[in-house]
Protein backbone atom coordinates (compact mmCIF):
# COMPACT_ATOMS: atom_id res chain seq x y z
CA UNK A 1 0.00 0.00 0.00
CA UNK A 2 1.08 3.58 -0.60
CA UNK A 3 3.06 5.39 2.12
CA UNK A 4 1.25 7.48 4.70
CA UNK A 5 1.38 11.27 4.87
CA UNK A 6 -1.08 13.96 5.87
CA UNK A 7 -1.26 15.24 2.32
CA UNK A 8 -1.94 11.73 1.01
CA UNK A 9 -4.70 11.31 3.60
CA UNK A 10 -6.27 14.66 2.73
CA UNK A 11 -6.25 13.69 -0.95
CA UNK A 12 -7.89 10.33 -0.26
CA UNK A 13 -10.53 11.97 1.92
CA UNK A 14 -11.26 14.50 -0.81
CA UNK A 15 -11.84 11.60 -3.22
CA UNK A 16 -14.04 9.63 -0.79
CA UNK A 17 -17.46 8.83 -2.24
CA UNK A 18 -20.60 7.36 -0.72
CA UNK A 19 -20.11 3.95 -2.34
CA UNK A 20 -19.39 0.95 -0.15
CA UNK A 21 -16.26 0.13 -2.14
CA UNK A 22 -14.85 3.65 -1.68
CA UNK A 23 -15.48 3.60 2.08
CA UNK A 24 -14.05 0.10 2.57
CA UNK A 25 -11.00 0.76 0.40
CA UNK A 26 -10.03 3.87 2.36
CA UNK A 27 -10.87 2.13 5.63
CA UNK A 28 -8.43 -0.68 4.85
CA UNK A 29 -5.73 1.87 3.98
CA UNK A 30 -6.27 3.68 7.29
CA UNK A 31 -6.21 0.46 9.30
CA UNK A 32 -3.00 -0.53 7.55
CA UNK A 33 -1.48 2.75 8.79
CA UNK A 34 -3.02 2.50 12.26
CA UNK A 35 0.26 3.54 13.93
CA UNK A 36 -0.67 7.05 12.70
CA UNK A 37 -4.15 6.79 14.23
CA UNK A 38 -3.96 10.07 16.19
CA UNK A 39 -2.95 12.01 13.07
CA UNK A 40 -5.58 10.21 11.01
CA UNK A 41 -8.39 11.11 13.45
CA UNK A 42 -7.22 14.74 13.65
CA UNK A 43 -7.14 15.14 9.87
CA UNK A 44 -10.41 13.23 9.48
CA UNK A 45 -12.22 15.57 11.89
CA UNK A 46 -10.75 18.65 10.23
CA UNK A 47 -11.77 17.49 6.76
CA UNK A 48 -15.22 16.50 8.04
CA UNK A 49 -15.87 20.09 9.10
CA UNK A 50 -14.77 21.38 5.70
CA UNK A 51 -16.64 18.77 3.65
CA UNK A 52 -19.66 19.71 1.58
CA UNK A 53 -23.01 18.93 3.17
CA UNK A 54 -23.83 15.84 1.01
CA UNK A 55 -20.46 14.25 1.93
CA UNK A 56 -20.51 14.70 5.71
CA UNK A 57 -22.45 11.52 6.47
CA UNK A 58 -19.95 9.53 4.40
CA UNK A 59 -17.19 10.61 6.79
CA UNK A 60 -19.18 9.03 9.65
CA UNK A 61 -19.61 5.84 7.61
CA UNK A 62 -15.84 5.77 7.16
CA UNK A 63 -15.25 6.24 10.90
CA UNK A 64 -17.75 3.46 11.66
CA UNK A 65 -15.99 1.06 9.28
CA UNK A 66 -12.54 1.89 10.68
CA UNK A 67 -13.61 1.66 14.33
CA UNK A 68 -15.33 -1.70 13.96
CA UNK A 69 -12.86 -3.42 11.65
CA UNK A 70 -9.74 -2.21 13.47
CA UNK A 71 -10.77 -3.62 16.86
CA UNK A 72 -9.29 -7.01 15.98
CA UNK A 73 -5.90 -5.43 15.38
CA UNK A 74 -5.88 -3.07 18.36
CA UNK A 75 -7.80 -0.35 20.24
CA UNK A 76 -6.00 2.62 18.65
CA UNK A 77 -8.83 3.92 16.51
CA UNK A 78 -11.56 3.20 19.05
CA UNK A 79 -9.65 5.17 21.68
CA UNK A 80 -8.56 8.02 19.40
CA UNK A 81 -12.00 8.58 17.86
CA UNK A 82 -13.67 8.69 21.30
CA UNK A 83 -12.74 12.32 22.16
CA UNK A 84 -14.12 13.69 18.88
CA UNK A 85 -16.93 11.32 17.95
CA UNK A 86 -19.59 13.16 19.98
CA UNK A 87 -18.71 16.50 18.38
CA UNK A 88 -18.65 14.76 14.99
CA UNK A 89 -22.20 13.44 15.55
CA UNK A 90 -23.32 16.92 16.61
CA UNK A 91 -21.76 18.48 13.52
CA UNK A 92 -23.21 15.99 11.03
CA UNK A 93 -26.60 15.99 12.78
CA UNK A 94 -26.88 19.79 12.61
CA UNK A 95 -25.03 20.53 9.37
CA UNK A 96 -25.80 17.41 7.33
CA UNK A 97 -28.63 16.75 4.93
CA UNK A 98 -32.22 16.28 6.04
CA UNK A 99 -32.83 12.71 7.10
CA UNK A 100 -29.23 12.02 8.12
CA UNK A 101 -30.29 11.60 11.76
CA UNK A 102 -31.97 8.35 10.82
CA UNK A 103 -28.71 7.05 9.38
CA UNK A 104 -26.75 8.24 12.40
CA UNK A 105 -29.27 6.50 14.65
CA UNK A 106 -28.66 3.30 12.70
CA UNK A 107 -24.90 3.59 13.29
CA UNK A 108 -25.52 4.28 16.98
CA UNK A 109 -27.80 1.23 17.28
CA UNK A 110 -25.04 -0.99 15.91
CA UNK A 111 -22.55 0.49 18.36
CA UNK A 112 -24.96 -0.13 21.22
CA UNK A 113 -25.60 -3.75 20.26
CA UNK A 114 -21.90 -4.48 19.79
CA UNK A 115 -20.76 -2.42 22.79
CA UNK A 116 -18.30 -0.48 20.63
CA UNK A 117 -18.05 2.25 23.29
CA UNK A 118 -18.77 2.55 26.99
CA UNK A 119 -22.29 3.44 28.09
CA UNK A 120 -21.45 7.06 28.95
CA UNK A 121 -20.32 7.75 25.38
CA UNK A 122 -23.33 5.94 23.90
CA UNK A 123 -25.70 7.89 26.16
CA UNK A 124 -24.17 11.20 25.07
CA UNK A 125 -24.54 10.21 21.42
CA UNK A 126 -28.17 9.31 22.10
CA UNK A 127 -28.73 12.75 23.63
CA UNK A 128 -27.17 14.38 20.55
CA UNK A 129 -29.65 12.65 18.25
CA UNK A 130 -32.78 12.67 20.42
CA UNK A 131 -32.35 15.65 22.69
CA UNK A 132 -32.99 13.72 25.89
CA UNK A 133 -32.06 10.45 27.50
CA UNK A 134 -33.93 7.47 26.21
CA UNK A 135 -34.36 4.24 28.07
CA UNK A 136 -30.96 2.65 27.89
CA UNK A 137 -30.84 -0.34 25.60
CA UNK A 138 -28.70 -3.02 27.10
CA UNK A 139 -26.09 -4.20 24.59
CA UNK A 140 -26.13 -7.93 24.17
CA UNK A 141 -22.33 -7.89 24.33
CA UNK A 142 -22.67 -7.09 28.05
CA UNK A 143 -24.03 -10.56 28.68
CA UNK A 144 -21.09 -12.06 30.52
CA UNK A 145 -22.32 -15.56 31.29
CA UNK A 146 -21.24 -18.50 29.20
CA UNK A 147 -23.71 -19.87 26.71
CA UNK A 148 -24.30 -23.06 28.65
CA UNK A 149 -24.93 -21.16 31.88
CA UNK A 150 -27.94 -19.16 30.74
CA UNK A 151 -30.45 -21.48 32.40
CA UNK A 152 -28.86 -21.22 35.85
CA UNK A 153 -28.48 -17.44 36.01
CA UNK A 154 -30.07 -15.89 39.10
CA UNK A 155 -30.88 -12.60 37.29
CA UNK A 156 -31.43 -13.40 33.62
CA UNK A 157 -30.95 -10.72 30.98
CA UNK A 158 -33.93 -9.35 29.12
CA UNK A 159 -34.73 -11.82 26.32
CA UNK A 160 -34.64 -10.59 22.72
CA UNK A 161 -37.82 -9.94 20.79
CA UNK A 162 -38.83 -12.27 17.98
CA UNK A 163 -38.38 -9.41 15.49
CA UNK A 164 -34.75 -9.00 16.65
CA UNK A 165 -34.05 -12.67 15.98
CA UNK A 166 -35.68 -12.54 12.56
CA UNK A 167 -33.64 -9.48 11.62
CA UNK A 168 -30.41 -11.10 12.83
CA UNK A 169 -31.13 -14.23 10.79
CA UNK A 170 -31.97 -12.19 7.69
CA UNK A 171 -28.71 -10.25 7.97
CA UNK A 172 -26.80 -13.54 7.89
CA UNK A 173 -28.38 -14.41 4.55
CA UNK A 174 -25.84 -12.07 2.89
CA UNK A 175 -22.91 -13.13 5.06
CA UNK A 176 -19.37 -13.28 3.72
CA UNK A 177 -19.29 -17.10 3.73
CA UNK A 178 -22.09 -17.15 1.14
CA UNK A 179 -20.38 -14.66 -1.20
CA UNK A 180 -19.60 -17.11 -4.00
CA UNK A 181 -18.87 -14.31 -6.47
CA UNK A 182 -16.01 -12.99 -4.33
CA UNK A 183 -14.58 -16.48 -3.82
CA UNK A 184 -14.56 -16.95 -7.58
CA UNK A 185 -12.69 -13.64 -8.00
CA UNK A 186 -10.11 -14.79 -5.45
CA UNK A 187 -9.64 -18.16 -7.14
CA UNK A 188 -9.28 -16.41 -10.51
CA UNK A 189 -6.29 -14.35 -9.40
CA UNK A 190 -3.19 -14.93 -11.57
CA UNK A 191 -0.76 -17.57 -10.28
CA UNK A 192 1.97 -14.92 -9.92
CA UNK A 193 -0.14 -13.15 -7.29
CA UNK A 194 -0.48 -16.30 -5.21
CA UNK A 195 2.92 -17.93 -5.68
CA UNK A 196 6.10 -15.89 -5.22
CA UNK A 197 8.18 -18.61 -6.87
CA UNK A 198 6.69 -17.53 -10.21
CA UNK A 199 8.03 -13.98 -10.01
CA UNK A 200 10.74 -14.93 -12.51
CA UNK A 201 8.06 -14.55 -15.16
CA UNK A 202 8.18 -10.79 -14.65
CA UNK A 203 10.69 -9.67 -17.28
CA UNK A 204 10.13 -5.93 -17.69
CA UNK A 205 9.09 -2.83 -15.77
CA UNK A 206 5.62 -2.68 -17.28
CA UNK A 207 4.72 -6.23 -16.29
CA UNK A 208 6.23 -5.63 -12.86
CA UNK A 209 4.08 -2.55 -12.29
CA UNK A 210 1.01 -4.39 -13.52
CA UNK A 211 1.71 -7.27 -11.12
CA UNK A 212 2.30 -4.81 -8.28
CA UNK A 213 -1.13 -3.28 -8.85
CA UNK A 214 -2.72 -6.73 -8.96
CA UNK A 215 -1.02 -7.73 -5.71
CA UNK A 216 -2.16 -4.53 -3.98
CA UNK A 217 -5.73 -5.01 -5.17
CA UNK A 218 -5.65 -8.67 -4.11
CA UNK A 219 -4.33 -7.75 -0.65
CA UNK A 220 -7.12 -5.23 -0.15
CA UNK A 221 -9.74 -7.67 -1.42
CA UNK A 222 -8.47 -10.45 0.87
CA UNK A 223 -8.19 -8.11 3.86
CA UNK A 224 -11.76 -6.99 3.29
CA UNK A 225 -12.99 -10.58 2.94
CA UNK A 226 -11.09 -11.62 6.07
CA UNK A 227 -12.65 -8.75 8.00
CA UNK A 228 -16.12 -9.67 6.78
CA UNK A 229 -15.59 -13.31 7.79
CA UNK A 230 -14.41 -12.25 11.25
CA UNK A 231 -17.45 -9.99 11.57
CA UNK A 232 -19.71 -12.87 10.50
CA UNK A 233 -18.20 -15.09 13.21
CA UNK A 234 -18.96 -12.38 15.79
CA UNK A 235 -22.51 -12.05 14.46
CA UNK A 236 -23.08 -15.81 14.62
CA UNK A 237 -21.76 -15.97 18.18
CA UNK A 238 -24.06 -13.11 19.16
CA UNK A 239 -27.01 -14.82 17.46
CA UNK A 240 -26.23 -18.03 19.38
CA UNK A 241 -26.40 -16.09 22.64
CA UNK A 242 -29.66 -14.42 21.60
CA UNK A 243 -31.22 -17.76 20.68
CA UNK A 244 -30.12 -19.23 24.03
CA UNK A 245 -31.71 -16.32 25.86
CA UNK A 246 -34.89 -16.58 23.79
CA UNK A 247 -35.16 -20.35 24.37
CA UNK A 248 -34.67 -19.94 28.11
CA UNK A 249 -37.32 -17.20 28.24
CA UNK A 250 -39.78 -19.52 26.49
CA UNK A 251 -39.02 -22.30 28.98
CA UNK A 252 -39.51 -19.90 31.90
CA UNK A 253 -42.79 -18.69 30.43
CA UNK A 254 -44.02 -22.26 29.99
CA UNK A 255 -43.12 -23.11 33.60
CA UNK A 256 -45.02 -20.07 34.90
CA UNK A 257 -48.10 -20.95 32.85
CA UNK A 258 -48.02 -24.51 34.17
CA UNK A 259 -47.88 -23.18 37.73
CA UNK A 260 -50.85 -20.90 37.09
CA UNK A 261 -52.78 -23.83 35.66
CA UNK A 262 -52.11 -25.91 38.76
CA UNK A 263 -53.22 -23.09 41.06
CA UNK A 264 -56.44 -22.47 39.12
CA UNK A 265 -57.23 -26.18 39.28
CA UNK A 266 -56.94 -26.30 43.08
CA UNK A 267 -53.40 -27.53 43.19
CA UNK A 268 -53.72 -30.31 40.65
CA UNK A 269 -53.76 -30.53 36.90
CA UNK A 270 -57.16 -31.64 35.50
CA UNK A 271 -57.23 -35.32 34.70
CA UNK A 272 -59.22 -36.98 31.98
CA UNK A 273 -61.01 -40.32 32.45
CA UNK A 274 -61.97 -42.09 29.27
CA UNK A 275 -64.62 -44.84 28.98
CA UNK A 276 -66.12 -46.66 26.07
CA UNK A 277 -69.73 -47.67 25.51
CA UNK A 278 -71.39 -49.41 22.58
CA UNK A 279 -72.82 -47.33 19.81
CA UNK A 280 -76.40 -48.44 19.10
CA UNK A 281 -76.23 -47.25 15.54
CA UNK A 282 -72.79 -48.55 14.73
CA UNK A 283 -71.72 -51.11 17.31
CA UNK A 284 -68.54 -51.45 15.34
CA UNK A 285 -67.45 -48.03 16.53
CA UNK A 286 -67.76 -47.48 20.30
CA UNK A 287 -68.43 -44.02 21.74
CA UNK A 288 -65.63 -42.39 23.75
CA UNK A 289 -66.81 -40.66 26.95
CA UNK A 290 -64.52 -38.09 28.57
CA UNK A 291 -64.95 -37.08 32.22
CA UNK A 292 -62.87 -34.27 33.74
CA UNK A 293 -62.18 -34.41 37.49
Amino acid sequence: MSAFSESALEKKLSELSNSQQSVQTLSLWLIHHRKHSKTIVRVWFSELRKAQVPRKLTFLYLANDVIQNSKRKGPEFTDDFAPVIIDAFKHVSSEGEDGCKKQLDRVLSIWQERAVYENDVLEKLTEVLHGEKKAKKRPYEQIKARDEDFASRSSPAEPPQTADLIRALQELENAASSDSALRQRISALPPEVQDSSLLHRVTDKESGERLSRLVEEACMMLADYSGRLAAEIDDRRQLTRLLSLFLQSQRDGLAKNEQKLEVSAGGSVPCLLYSYKPNKNESKYPILDCVIF
